[in-house]
């Protein structure tokens, strides 16, 4: 059965018409993304699904009882809940559905056999236990730690998270509710590449209906099973995955512009004769014929929107050394932690280097120090000679915040305004545009006014930290043909895997405190990290299987080898009681957890929350201590 039928679906915006006839229909397990240029709906179509918006024409129709979520870029509105407060009220329809069972099973006590209560008391328990049973608040938290988030941070105020933070947080939050219909606007904002590996592969195993609009190329590919098309105020579905949907809008393009020449042709050979024979009575009638066809016939032209596109590239880079950067025993340090001990990196002449490791690494930190935006704190740097450093910075804080886009530019790179009216126009800034104020700008805007300075700069090694932030699809694309036809130096951090696999040629990852280097782009990074971390579960299967099999006695009663001594094997035995002891209170606590009553009100829901994350813990660190001296004898 599908979760969301839309039929026709029209939407107007200040009385002018946004879309017309939009139309699909989505199942468990189809994940539809959204495809437009920025301005054709997209957001307004999934608000609309949410119930957040009107619907000014046709029909949507959902399962029956489905419930929908919408994850957008708006900030928590609750800001004086704990993270695990706000999490969990975002699970609504599921407190309630505890409540309902509670209640049932009181009447069931009353009226045993009553078909209709058992039968509704059946549907509620299987929803319950599709969303985890009765320790759900344990599932709900789970997004929570794979998008970044540790146990520490689950009662601080949501007033102490950066905005990042809370965007992941809401992210967090509309997994957690656990709907039929999951609604995603930039869900791929502010989470580091482990983050997104995780959402991927939550979001394609998923028993849900999911649609998503998204800039990131790569979590496109890898989760998307249908397009539908925004264009020209009009929807296209096509159902198949990205990349499919990517080569058909080519051959569509190449048709349309066959069509729009051919039509060109005819309309020039109508006119031609019309101008020859306009006044010979002979072709009077033939005339008159012409015009009225000219007058009837729909001209084919593109969407205005679709004529204007980002496309720029770097100018020639000035030769340098052939070392243009090298760090030798680098630190890095910020109050209370140590980011980087005894680092190495290095960039040679024309090289394309990526920088990668997890959010909080210490990435923007490291690569400010090489640009020389800050000093280390340890180490020395050495810049190669003839070398000019552009640097773009995540939140493209070289723009400043005062004055317009032209003043900006003109500051920035010492043009006369003409000359930076045209730099402007490249990056989509044309006329009246030029003019807007840089507290106006969208984030979009800044990022193409950033590019723009910086292409101006005639920079030989480039230095970018997270350059396609709020750039569309196409804006990507363009910086990512004018990166690889780049001659100088790049280094380049970005969670935009896809920018990432076609630029670098090397990787450097920050990860632990520490640089290692890893000869070949992001794929072959991936396929090294992939062998480690197999390596290291088959070393730690290993060691288990090899302690097991030198504790078992031989024959003759005798171990296989030496055992360990005899404090150690009462050591051991003590840590295994203190695990079965743990082990043994969490069962007592998960059996007592099972009563709906534990749950019935909101100071009740966090005690026994508490209670059961303690016991969790508990076990964990008991299996820590034992495993610690298991494998020391």
């Amino acid at each position: 059965m599908a979760v969301v039928i839309a039929a026709g679906l029209d939407k107007d915006v200040a009385g002018s018409p946004l879309f017309r006839g939009v139309s699909f229909k989505l199942e468990r397990g189809d994940r539809m993304t959204l495809a437009g240029r920025n301005g054709a709906g997209k957001t307004t179509l999934l608000r609309m699904l949410a119930g957040e918006t009107s619907v000014d024409g046709g029909e949507l129709a959902f399962e029956k009882g489905a419930r929908v979520a919408l994850h957008d870029q708006r900030p928590p509105r609750e800001r004086d809940l704990t993270l695990r407060g706000y999490v969990l009220a975002g699970c609504a329809d599921l407190v309630a559905l505890e409540e309902r069972l509670r209640m049932s099973e009181v009447e069931m006590a009353e009226r045993p056999h009553d078909g209709n209560l058992l039968d509704r008391y059946a549907r509620d328990q299987a929803r319950l236990e599709h969303s985890g049973g009765w320790n759900w608040r344990e599932r709900a938290l789970t997004p929570l730690h794979r998008l970044g988030f540790a146990d520490a941070d689950l009662d601080r105020g949501l007033d102490t998270f950066s905005g990042g933070e809370l965007t992941r947080a809401s992210l967090a939050r509309t997994l957690a509710a656990d709907p039929d219909l999951l609604l995603l606007d930039e869900p791929t904002n502010h989470l580091d590449i482990a983050s997104l590996e995780w959402l991927e592969g939550y979001l394609t195993g998923l028993d849900a209906a999911v649609i998503l609009v998204a800039h990131d190329r790569w979590f496109l590919e890898a989760v998307g099973t249908s397009v539908l098309e925004l264009e020209a105020g009009r929807g296209r579905f096509f159902p198949g995955p990205w990349h499919a949907w990517r080569r058909e809008v080519a051959a569509r393009e190449i048709q349309l512009g066959k069509a729009i020449e051919k039509q060109r042709r005819e309309l020039a050979r109508m006119e031609r004769f019309i101008e020859r024979f306009r006044y010979k009575a002979t072709k009077a009638r033939q005339v008159q014929s012409r015009v009225k066809r000219l007058e009837k016939m729909e001209r084919i032209e593109r969407d205005p929107r679709d004529t204007r596109s980002l496309g720029f590239s770097f100018g020639a880079a000035e030769r340098t050394g052939r070392v243009v950067l090298e760090l030798e025993a680098g630190r890095l340090e910020v109050p209370g932690r140590t980011l980087l001990e005894g680092g190495r990196l290095w960039l040679e002449r024309g090289e394309h280097v990526s920088l990668v490791g997890p959010n909080g690494a210490g990435k923007t930190t490291l690569i400010e120090s090489l640009a020389g935006r800050r000093p280390l704190d340890g180490g020395r740097l050495r810049t190669g000679h003839n070398v000019a450093i552009g640097y773009l910075s995540q939140h493209a804080d070289e723009v400043g915040a005062r004055g317009t886009a032209l003043e900006a530019a003109q500051t920035a790179t010492g043009l006369t305004p003409n000359k930076a009216r045209a730099l402007l126009g490249r990056f989509l800034f044309s006329g009246a545009e030029a003019e807007k104020p840089l507290d106006g700008l969208s984030g979009g805007e800044r990022r193409r006014l950033s590019l723009a300075i910086l292409v101006a700069s005639g920079a030989n090694v480039l230095i970018l930290d997270e350059p396609t932030n709020h750039l569309d699809l196409d804006a990507r694309e363009a910086l990512e043909d004018a990166l690889a036809a780049f001659e100088g130096a790049v280094l380049l951090v970005s969670h935009d895997r896809a920018l990432l696999d076609a630029v670098g040629a090397r990787t450097f990852a920050l990860e632990n405190g520490a640089l290692r280097s890893y000869e070949g782009g992001w794929a072959e990074y991936v396929r090294v990290r992939e062998e480690r971390r197999e390596a290291q579960a088959s070393a730690v299967t290993a060691a288990k299987q090899e302690r097991r099999a030198a504790a078992k006695p031989t024959r003759n009663g005798r171990t296989a080898r030496r055992g360990p001594s005899k404090n150690a094997q009462a050591r051991i035995a003590d840590l295994e009681r203190e695990v079965e002891r743990a082990e043994a209170a969490l069962a007592a606590i998960e059996d007592e957890l099972a009563d709906p009553a534990m749950w019935s009100s909101p100071s009740r829901t966090e005690r026994s929350t508490a209670r059961h994350t303690a016991a969790r813990k508990a076990v964990a660190e008991a299996y820590a201590r034992w495993e610690q001296a298991s494998a020391g004898v």
